[in-house]
């Protein structure tokens, strides 16, 4: 029977020392036991303003000084995921994980200018055809009031035990008049900047290629928050859930293209190829 974990942190740890664990640490991989359940949490955590207009910025949202993005408070709660992977309970390492799916629900809307309590829960694993699949649920509360919670599902590839898949395809959608945006070589460096998400295959091509990559990929949550900064004013302030999946691999730089369309109750969208063909994102708001 796996043991289960509570850390409950004095602040917010940082993410440059525990990403020096991830790169620089040694796991064996995965011992096939069924993970335990980890919770971490953080108290009265308060944001800086500068940090949220930098991510805002790189991300494309208008920050009017107060109301947070709907994504920010991820970039928060990923501290706690982090510690969550470099956990010794934990004995596969981060570069095997892949980040399949992320759904936001917006209760309501928060303020730079309000504290956070934060909490992050590993909670369900499960063996699929491409390996090993996990949850985290991250929470952010006000005064003991939920205001915003996220969960995110990752996959571990385990040798062997991964099934060859087809490419994905890109929905039906309407995709006449599409948005077409160029992303720059270093926009993984100024999204780390924002986020503190200093991932190395995020950063510079010399330390992609040393993980596998040829080229330098974007962060998949960069292209959640870059198309929920497009949407916006559909969004304005409303209590909203925002589902994606993260379909193909982004490479900068390159160019990509992104619509957006009204079904009867929730708004879809797609992050696509230049072309239109394949799609790296696909997402749905649902208004609560």
């Amino acid at each position: 029977m796996s043991k289960d974990y509570c850390i409950d942190l004095k602040a917010m740890p940082s993410l440059f020392s525990l990403y020096r664990k991830i790169f620089f640490g040694r796991k064996p991989g995965w011992d096939e036991q069924p993970l335990p359940m980890i919770k971490v949490s953080s108290p009265n955590v308060a944001l800086a303003t500068d940090k949220v207009e930098q991510y805002a910025k790189v991300c494309g949202f208008e920050f009017d000084g107060q109301t947070l993005p709907p994504t920010y408070l991820y970039v928060m709660a990923f501290r706690l995921h982090a510690m969550i992977f470099t956990h010794e309970a934990i004995t596969f390492p981060l570069l095997g994980m892949i980040h399949l799916k992320n759904s936001i629900t917006l209760h309501r809307a928060t303020s730079v200018a309000e504290n956070y309590d934060i909490e992050c829960s590993l909670t369900t694993s499960q063996m699929t055809d491409s390996g090993l699949e996990f949850e985290l649920v991250s929470k952010a509360f006000v005064a003991g009031e939920l205001v915003w919670e996220s969960l995110s599902t990752y996959l571990y590839r385990i040798e062997g035990k991964t099934k060859r898949v087809r490419p994905p395809k890109a929905s039906d959608m309407n995709w006449d008049a599409p948005e077409a945006w160029s992303l720059s070589e270093d926009l993984g460096r100024r999204y780390a900047k924002a986020s503190g998400d200093y991932n190395l295959i995020h950063l510079h091509p010399v330390l992609s290629k040393r993980f596998g990559f040829d080229r330098v990929l974007a962060h998949g949550m960069w292209s959640k928050g870059r198309c929920i900064a497009q949407v916006m004013p559909e969004i304005v302030n409303k209590p909203c859930k925002i589902d994606v999946a993260f379909k193909l691999p982004l490479f900068m730089p390159g160019n990509v293209s992104f619509s957006a369309e009204q079904q009867q109750d929730s708004l879809v969208f797609e992050l696509r190829d230049q072309k239109g063909r394949r799609p790296h994102l696909t997402g749905e708001i649902s208004f609560l």
